[in-house]
């Protein structure tokens, strides 16, 4: 019996020096994935450009907010707060076409050296060409985006239409171009 009991005691003994090696390796490699991650962590965030705190932006509707500042001799802007909160990582404003609609000021076809745009439709209707989509109608509720550098325009809208525009970032460059 004491035979046994001594190769029990050895093979356990094995088992247990085979089992701390697995778990020192795995320690190891364990370490290492944390380390390389916390690598690729720190090189991703090397590259992003470091923006202030975000803070919040809080907008009601006032009448006197609209202002004939912007890109558009023929749109009056309510800018909502977003580029000043966000420190320029997007903007947010409603739009109102004035109308009548002249296709002679409005029909230009332009782009923007935009990441993202959106544009919703709060009230009224407006006619928009997009390279590759064509004309499109778009009425109340209609939302869409435009990818960056796409060319497009206006071709006509209601005299009470208003949109919600988002971009990104605040500031970005038009370009006009031939028809």
């Amino acid at each position: 019996m004491a035979k046994k009991t001594k190769s029990r005691s050895a093979a356990q003994t094995a088992v247990k020096k085979r089992s701390g090696a697995n778990a020192a390796a795995g320690s190891f490699a364990r370490k290492a994935v944390k380390s390389k991650a916390r690598a690729t962590t720190a090189k991703s965030a090397a590259k992003k450009p470091v923006r202030p705190k975000q803070r919040i932006a809080i907008s009601h509707h006032r009448e006197e907010d609209f202002k004939a500042d912007g890109l558009r001799t023929y749109a009056k802007y309510r800018d909502l707060g977003i580029a000043a909160a966000s420190h320029g990582l997007a903007q947010a404003h409603v739009i109102r076409l004035q109308g009548p609609c002249d296709p002679q000021e409005v029909s230009k076809l332009h782009l923007h050296h935009v990441d993202f745009q959106m544009v919703y439709v709060l009230k009224g209707w407006v006619k928009t060409y997009m390279d590759g989509q064509g004309e499109t109608l778009m009425k109340e509720g209609s939302a869409w985006t435009q990818p960056p550098k796409i060319k497009h325009m206006i071709l006509d809208y209601s005299d009470d239409v208003e949109l919600l525009e988002v971009i990104l970032p605040a500031e970005f460059k038009t370009v006009e171009l031939k028809a």
